[in-house]
């Protein structure tokens, strides 16, 4: 009887298959259970996750508005953006759907096809081309959405600039975030296709004023293309930005404006007792307005080729010699320090030797003899170059300017701050590896010579006096309101910047000295306001040309009074570069006036024009009476 010697190891193979089977498909069970059972929360999130997208729905950007909160000086006003979704149109239809979009839209294929790169050409989301967008446009593509395949436009309000003069430089402008802002902003809310603040109010308070946009959830197939709403997911309701109240008072922003007129320069009118900016001027300046029209491009290429530099707030961002009206700080320095005699007197015979050089009065016949209170008003040079070499000396010069924060960026809430120079043997040294010589000192002495401020520090410093060894820091934010209620949610509290250890008594003679400026100094023939007291410093600076200066004049009003609040410093700077006409001074007349007789400009300018006539010929009168009293004088010896 045969036996079959295969019998075992067959048996042997098939039980170990069968095994083999039974544990892949227990593994396979327990895998089956951990998914569906055990971690079945983890893969239905990581399915929402693949199929859901979200559509970001844009928040309304907050309103900006002047201190009286009435009109508006920045709002919204209604537009549309329009989007193609590449998947939908198909790769060789796109080149044609470029060029029947751009002459709708009028803007070129090409720029449509640089925002839309090839590697987006599968996508179903949806890519923006173009903002600003009005409504006839979108009703013309509604009604011929079969010619525009992949088209779609949804609601995107674009900024509007009512006041769009020299209130420009404070409120800024908006534009489309860049690719390198995105980088840096991504965490803070941004997205591709987020507005951003550029300039100004608008970029300092961005976070503030951009709102919280909300979202609308989709549910798409694998290559995003949508199926339906997923179930459950309500969309989320964007918030609108907060609106901003500004310091800025626009009746007397468009007054300093109009003072100011078509001159290179800036003005600056301060509340000293809180910091408070109510109005700030810097010429030339801008139409933000432009840039959400189709002549963005040509105008914002124009404003970066002219010459004059319309973007740069002169206010802030430019620094000048402070010329003659750095003798208040001078002046300061000198009372309280004690190092000049109050009746004692100074010889100015129109020039001063030092050295091999000779350094000259700007009366070339000099000023006789004078005291401080006449140096000032008078406005010597050769007094104040005897002040700074022989009495205080560069070092104490140096601290005083610190204290009053020259050299130093205010901290103001906007950007593009220049700190000025307040120059030091130290700086010299290390600025150019020289050493500080005694004619360094002088022309340092009369706010010449390496000495640059901003019209926002020379502001400041007549703040100090005011308050007497205070001030605050300047701010051009007042308040934060709610969007809707429009309730205050945070209001801007004064911040002590700089205090001075110097007492009021020596202040208050400084704010005698400068009234002194204006009754019998440089001033007095030219600051003809009968609305308040006027106290304040002139200042001619040399800008390194022939025949050319600058004109300062920084001041105050009222000169005494017993309620701080009603205190305002105005400071105007007129560059180098215009005609001379020592202009400053009397833009300075007439915003004084204005503000104190509640005026407009025309206003002032009608009450002005008989009294400058009148006041003109009693200055030729005087001075034919002097020059005769000369000639008979002469003709007696």
């Amino acid at each position: 009887m045969a036996v079959n010697q295969t019998a075992g190891p067959s048996k042997a193979r098939i039980t170990a298959l069968f095994c083999f089977f039974a544990l892949l498909i227990v593994l396979y069970t327990v895998y089956l259970y951990s998914m569906q059972i055990v971690n079945v929360g983890k893969y239905l999130q990581r399915a929402a996750a693949v199929s859901r997208r979200v559509q970001i729905i844009p928040a309304q950007r907050g309103e900006i508005y002047d201190r009286n909160f009435d009109v508006p000086l920045v709002m919204n006003t209604p537009s549309f953006a329009v989007d193609i979704i590449p998947g939908e149109v198909g790769d060789s239809r796109l080149e044609e759907l470029f060029r029947n979009l751009g002459e709708i839209l009028e803007i070129s294929p090409a720029e449509i096809a640089d925002r839309i790169p090839p590697e987006y050409y599968h996508l179903y989301e949806p890519i923006e081309i173009k903002d600003s967008v009005d409504y006839a446009t979108i009703v013309y593509l509604a009604e011929n959405i079969d010619n525009y395949p992949g088209v779609n436009w949804h609601d995107k309000p674009k900024r509007s600039y009512p006041e769009s003069g020299s209130v420009t430089h404070i409120l800024g402008y908006v534009g489309n975030i860049t690719p390198e802002e995105l980088q840096v902003s991504y965490n803070l809310g941004y997205q591709r296709n987020s507005i951003i603040g550029k300039a100004g109010v608008e970029r300092r308070y961005d976070q503030v004023l951009m709102g919280q946009p909300g979202a609308r959830f989709q549910t798409v197939d694998v290559r995003g293309r949508s199926i339906n709403a997923s179930p459950g997911d309500a969309d989320i309701q964007p918030q609108n930005g907060q609106k901003l109240v500004l310091t800025i008072d626009r009746r007397i922003q468009e007054l300093a404006e109009k003072a100011l007129g078509d001159r290179m320069g800036s003005v600056v009118v301060l509340k000293p007792n809180t910091g408070e900016i109510l109005a700030m001027v810097s010429y030339p300046w801008y139409d933000p307005n432009i840039f959400y029209t189709d002549q963005r491009n040509d105008y914002f290429n124009s404003l970066v080729a002219d010459n004059r530099f319309p973007f740069i707030n002169r206010a802030i961002s430019s620094s000048f010699a402070p010329a003659s009206t750095f003798k208040v700080l001078m002046t300061t320095a000198v009372l309280g320090e004690n190092a000049f005699p109050l009746n004692q007197r100074v010889l100015c015979a129109g020039e001063k030797r030092y050295g091999d050089r000779v350094f000259h009065c700007h009366v070339l016949t000099g000023h006789g003899s004078l005291t401080l209170e006449e140096g000032l008003a008078q406005s010597c040079n050769i007094f104040f170059y005897t002040m700074g070499q022989e009495y205080l000396g560069i070092d104490r010069i140096v601290k005083y300017g610190q204290a009053f924060g020259l050299g130093q960026l205010t901290g103001i809430d906007l950007a593009g701050e220049s700190p000025g120079i307040l120059p030091s043997p130290l700086w010299k040294e290390e600025a150019f590896n020289a050493r500080w010589v005694g004619g360094d000192t002088l022309n340092t002495s009369i706010g010449q010579g390496y000495l640059s401020v901003t019209p926002l520090q020379a502001a400041n410093l007549i703040a100090m006096v005011v308050n007497e060894g205070v001030v605050y820091r300047p701010h051009v934010l007042k308040e934060i309101r709610d969007p809707l209620t429009g309730a205050v949610l945070e209001e801007i509290e004064p911040e002590v910047l700089h205090r001075m250890d110097v007492s009021g008594e020596t202040f208050r003679l400084v704010k005698d000295y400068m009234r002194g400026t204006i009754t019998n100094g440089t001033a007095r023939w030219v600051i003809t306001t009968r609305a308040t007291e006027v106290a304040g410093k002139t200042g001619t600076g040399e800008v390194g040309l022939e025949d050319q200066w600058s004109s300062w004049f920084c001041a105050y009003a009222p000169y005494q009074t017993d309620n701080p609040d009603e205190q305002v410093v105005v400071v105007v700077h007129i560059d180098g570069y215009n005609t001379w006409e020592w202009w400053a001074p009397k833009a300075a007349d007439m915003i004084f006036q204005g503000i104190f007789a509640r005026q407009t400009f025309e206003e002032v300018m009608e009450e002005f024009k008989n009294r400058w006539y009148i006041l003109e010929l009693n200055q030729r009168i005087a001075e034919a009476a002097a020059s005769a009293e000369a000639a008979e004088a002469a003709a007696a010896d």
